[in-house]
């Protein structure tokens, strides 16, 4: 399946067979094209907490407002990011550049990040949002369906999670085999409301 038909296809499937599977070959296949995504100054900010304790999915589906998709995909995935991994041994995501790369580039991801809490939040939030499109993709050409989530509590998912003080939750993936088509595709705004050339 090539890009263009993957990004057709894509929808938000919300009906998962709750008995299907994904072996742990696929899912190290599909988490290994996720780490390909891309993060500003390659902090891979990202953290992917798969929730495979059924139990545990059933407390957070209670607090996701009661979303089938919670307990029935074949993999919850609880995006969530490190808002300080860009100064958690930053020179481990450039051990392979040339010294003079690593020279400005490391004290770069100081300057751009430290005290800047909004910014490190913000950061957080692209990069989610960029591997969530990867994963649904690569789902979608592996064969599976996916939604996207954000109809949940923050607050009580982290509790739950075990969230630690310095990560945020950004977002969900369900990844499974869908048993219902997504509903139809409406609403589409014109191209020429959404696209601006040079200025608004």
């Amino acid at each position: 399946m090539n890009v263009s038909t993957a990004i057709k296809l894509r929808r938000a499937v919300k009906a998962f067979d709750p008995s299907y599977l994904i072996s742990d070959d696929k899912i190290n296949q599909l988490m290994s094209l996720a780490l390909l995504s891309p993060t500003s100054f390659n902090i891979q900010n990202w953290r992917f907490l798969l929730v495979q304790d059924l139990e545990l999915r059933r407390k957070i589906r209670e607090v996701a407002w009661d979303q089938a998709q919670v307990t029935d995909a074949s993999l919850l995935i609880v995006l969530t990011a490190d808002l300080k991994s860009w100064a958690k041994e930053p020179d481990r995501y450039w051990r392979n550049a040339p010294q003079p790369v690593k020279d400005f580039i490391l004290p770069s991801i100081e300057k751009f990040y430290n005290g800047r809490e909004q910014v490190q939040r913000d950061e957080a939030m692209r990069s989610c949002g960029i591997v969530a499109m990867t994963l649904m993709l690569a789902a979608q050409e592996m064969g599976y369906a996916s939604c996207p989530m954000v109809g949940f509590d923050f607050d009580k998912v982290g509790k739950l999670i075990n969230l630690p003080d310095d990560h945020v939750v950004a977002m969900f993936v369900a990844i499974g085999k869908g048993v219902k088509d997504a509903w139809a595709r409406d609403g589409r705004l014109a191209i020429d409301e959404v696209v601006i050339t040079d200025r608004f």
